[in-house]
């Protein structure tokens, strides 16, 4: 069999040596607000969601280690690092896998393997929102869509987008909650409305607000109430003691926060000190020293092991 000019066989088809194009699976839809309508379908939503969570735990094990992950959830988010508290992720709903602790989360940083691309938690992230527009396109309210929210919650707070668990928590309380068929547990609603309130008062600096949500919620958790109480009183022992006492995604929330926090420390230090021990800075501080000069623009002097906050000028004769 011969080929012509054209580029086509004697029986007349075209012969290409090309391979089809791979569609990342999570890439085939679009968003349903920009006309996409094959997500709609309640089987399509299932499945769909089935490879986002496949690709979150594919993610979770190219991470390597928790720190790894960690600083994977760190490159995707926007300002600040995260400090030496570190969290483990979430699996997909219906694992049996406990949420993120701190309580064995403050070492130093140590030689960690390769890191996966962000780009494949922006495309997790991404995927999640045409998941929850077709969810809204479709009316749908049952426990798979509760179950969406939750992991869409979830995943945003380790990865600090506040774009993906904002508009979460308030569907879920403001929609779902009220839904007579399928409102939240207990549980969950205690999970989300302590989210909303830690969101408002660490990440939006709203105390007022975050107080009047925490009654009209009436929320009682003892550890949001420690959180707000050392918010407003600057109480940064306060601080660490409850965020060493919470989970992870409580732990990630905080850390909005944890920037003034510090800010207030270190200006106490000027105050009260002419020079400390940097150990004892760095202890008290929970970072390094080399860190504080970098965020924080400290132009104070390390001298043998000591930082000199203020020198006393001599007597004038």
């Amino acid at each position: 069999m011969q080929r012509n000019k054209a580029g086509r066989t004697s029986s007349g088809h075209q012969f290409s040596r090309l391979k089809p194009a791979e569609i990342d699976p999570l890439a085939e839809y679009g968003l349903p607000s920009k006309g996409e309508k094959r997500l709609l379908n309640h089987k399509t939503q299932e499945a769909y969601y089935s490879k986002i969570a496949e690709r979150y735990l594919a993610f979770c094990t190219d991470a390597g280690d928790r720190d790894s992950l960690q600083k994977q959830f760190s490159r995707l988010a926007l300002g600040e690092t995260t400090s030496t508290n570190t969290s483990t992720p979430l699996l997909p709903a219906g694992s049996t896998s406990a949420p993120p602790s701190s309580s064995s989360s403050h070492s130093h940083e140590s030689s960690t393997p390769q890191l996966p691309p962000p780009s494949d938690l922006s495309q997790i992230l991404s995927a999640l929102r045409k998941l929850r527009e077709a969810l809204v396109a479709s009316s749908r309210l049952d426990d798979f869509t509760t179950q969406v929210y939750l992991f869409a919650v979830r995943l945003g707070i380790l990865s600090s987008s506040f774009e993906t668990y904002l508009p979460s928590l308030l569907y879920l309380l403001r929609v779902i909650h009220r839904s007579p068929t399928h409102p939240l547990t207990s549980v969950e609603y205690h999970e989300v409305v302590s989210y909303l309130v830690l969101d408002t008062a660490c990440r939006r600096g709203d105390l007022a607000e975050a107080y009047a949500l925490r009654n009209r919620y009436k929320l009682r958790d003892p550890k949001v109430d420690a959180t707000l109480k050392a918010l407003v009183t600057d109480d940064w022992v306060s601080w660490r003691r409850t965020k060493r006492a919470v989970d992870g995604y409580r732990v990630k929330l905080m850390e909005f926060a944890e920037p003034g926090m510090r800010g207030h420390v270190l200006k106490a230090f000027g105050r009260a000190y002419l020079s400390v021990g940097v150990e004892y800075l760095e202890e008290t501080m929970g970072m390094k020293w080399e860190d504080m000069v970098e965020r924080f623009g400290v132009g104070w002097e390390l001298n043998n092991g000591r930082v000199v906050i203020r020198k006393i000028g001599g007597k004038t004769q």
